[in-house]
């Protein structure tokens, strides 16, 4: 038989509720606390794992973060150099320009990355003998063999402090930001800077832009390899006349894109072309990369600066070749 229900014990279940509802209001306003509920509304980072500044890397692949990609152009950044180890000797941080460690007191900076100025002790080391013609007594002095001697008695047609040092940007082939180095005359420095910096402004490719003597002072072997060069001490192919390049006032670009032709050579009819290899290019009625003619940013820059584009001459075709007469 069940037993009945005694309401007698209901007060005391009520009294000790309001008890402790009660106490509980007490101690959160005299202590002035909050309930779990109330601070994880105020700070979920801490309740909830979340972070403002960061995104969990065990994000869901819905997560918003995917939407807020950025895409990064970084075709101009040359990968090969994008680290360096830190046990990495300290000569590694080297850059491979020529004038890294001195610095000409009258260095002229037209741009960043563009600059020129007097040959330092350093450069005339590494041209003298070379790009820079000697005497064959003070040949005997040199760390290398020097390839570029004078008569006996003869003084070389420009001295070192004619010349100047020069650094530039340029985009090659592959669209990526290179440095390049030229030594020219100092009356048409300003020129240059001013051109090549154009060149750079408008993302105008140049394969290679190097010393000629990085390639022994061989005029052949830098056309061949397609590099844009200035100053070099030598005569014109093929006579015994100094050309504009040995006075530093004369270059050459894309060189292999733009041989050098020579229509009946010596009367024989034939014709020369250099370098070799390069005699596709000597059709100028053709259309391929890199060309220069009338059209070209490059011969229109030159023209503007006042010099002379072998392209126009009768007797042969210099089509990698702007000279300007200095005084």
């Amino acid at each position: 038989m069940k037993k009945k229900f005694d309401s007698r014990l209901l007060k005391p279940l009520f009294g000790l509720a309001a008890f402790v509802i009660i106490c509980g209001f007490l101690a959160r306003y005299l202590t002035d606390s909050e309930t779990l509920a109330d601070y994880a509304k105020k700070n979920p980072e801490a309740a909830y794992g979340t972070n403002n500044e960061e995104t969990s890397s065990s994000s869901t692949p819905d997560s918003t973060s995917e939407n807020l990609s950025i895409n990064i152009d970084d075709s101009h950044i040359d990968k090969t150099n994008e680290a360096v180890e830190p046990d990495k000797d300290a000569d590694t941080m080297k850059a491979t320009n020529t004038q890294t460690n001195t610095i000409s007191s009258d260095r002229v900076t037209y741009q960043e990355g563009f600059y020129y100025e007097s040959l330092t002790g350093e450069v005339k080391e590494k041209i003298t003998g070379i790009s820079y013609p000697v005497s064959a007594k003070e040949a005997d002095s040199l760390a290398v063999p020097a390839v570029n001697m004078l008569a006996e008695d003869a003084l070389p047609a420009i001295s070192y402090d004619d010349l100047c040092y020069m650094s530039i940007l340029h985009y090659d082939f592959y669209g990526e930001i290179q440095t390049g180095e030229l030594i020219c005359n100092k009356k048409i420095a300003e020129d240059l800077v001013e051109i090549f910096y154009e060149l750079y402004q408008n993302e105008y490719q140049i394969e290679k832009i190097k010393l000629i003597d990085e390639y022994n002072g061989d005029d052949t072997a830098s056309m061949t390899d397609n590099n844009t060069s200035c100053f070099n001490y030598r005569v014109v192919d093929g006579t015994t006349s100094l050309s504009k390049h040995a006075l530093g006032c004369a270059i050459d670009i894309n060189p292999f894109y733009n041989p050098y032709v020579v229509f009946n050579k010596d009367g024989s009819g034939e014709t020369y072309i250099s370098p070799e290899g390069s005699e596709a290019y000597a059709d100028r009625s053709k259309d391929f990369p890199y060309k220069i003619d009338e059209n070209d940013l490059c011969y229109k820059l030159f023209k503007e600066h006042g010099f002379v584009w072998g392209g126009d001459w009768n007797s042969c075709k210099d089509y990698q070749h702007f000279q300007k007469v200095v005084e």
